[in-house]
């Protein structure tokens, strides 16, 4: 099969199985927006992160700053808490809500 057959069958397939999407709401919005904006934050530090362990190519390694992986960390860690706000959750909350589970795990485990 080739490429353009293949784009033919996939599009005659999402026609019969593609979702019925309402229109959506600001929130809904904004949340999906927050959404691929932490994916976008995440994969840019996984690049820092693989520029760190000299896993990227050269020209990436040549322009690397290593500064840049805290900019790349707090950028994740703010707009996690930006798509928390959106979404009404307690991140406060959340972490100790969090944290109280691992130490119960791993505690118990480790006496």
């Amino acid at each position: 099969m080739n490429l353009k057959t293949l784009q033919e069958k996939i599009k005659l397939l999402n026609e019969k199985i593609r979702p019925q999407y309402k229109l959506y709401s600001q929130k809904e919005k904004e949340i999906l927006t927050k959404t691929v904006k932490l994916n976008e934050e995440v994969g840019e530090l996984c690049n820092d992160i693989l520029s760190i362990l000299k896993l990227q190519r050269r020209a990436k390694l040549e322009k690397f700053d290593k500064r840049n992986v805290y900019q790349e960390f707090a950028d994740v860690v703010i707009t996690t808490i930006q798509l928390a706000v959106a979404a009404g959750v307690d991140v406060e909350r959340a972490v100790n809500d969090k944290l109280k589970k691992i130490e119960e795990k791993y505690l118990k485990n480790s006496n």
